[in-house]
């Protein structure tokens, strides 16, 4: 598997940022919705405990 890390993603959202992209506009815009929707999802996961998880108590 190949996914960007966390400060990836958030680097390439701050690129896109100052690139002044707009979410959903054009190719670029789509390509910004979902690099933002992976990038909650991954930071979503990178919080997760997995200790937490012991016993099936969670799904990923």
């Amino acid at each position: 598997m190949n996914d960007f890390t966390l400060t990836e993603l958030n680097t390439l959202l701050a690129v896109f940022a100052r690139a002044g992209v707009e979410a959903g506009t054009g190719t670029e815009g789509e390509l910004l919705q979902r690099l933002a929707q992976a990038q909650a999802e991954r930071e979503e996961l990178d919080s997760m405990d997995f200790d937490d998880c012991a016993g099936g108590a969670c799904k990923l």
